[in-house]
């Protein structure tokens, strides 16, 4: 009757360690997954940022236009 239940056991040992085993492939398999997302988010803020740099130039060069022509019509007014 005692090597019945300690076979039980074992069984019972044996499932769990089974389970740890699928549990942990499965916990694995997320991580990799959200390793994988994470460098694509990461990615996306690089081209992002990059952008933005891009569009802070264009807007401070229109500014910088936008300027000058403010100076050009005001020397026009101070010439009338």
């Amino acid at each position: 009757m005692l090597k019945t239940e300690e076979m039980d056991q074992f069984q019972v040992l044996e499932a769990k360690v089974d389970s740890l085993i699928k549990f942990t492939h499965s916990l694995k398999k997320e991580k990799e997954s959200l390793v994988e997302k994470l460098h694509f988010q990461e990615e996306k803020i690089a081209d992002l940022k990059s952008e933005l740099e891009t569009l802070k130039g264009s807007r401070d060069k229109a500014k910088q236009r936008v300027l000058s022509l403010l100076e050009k019509l005001e020397q026009i007014e101070i010439t009338n």
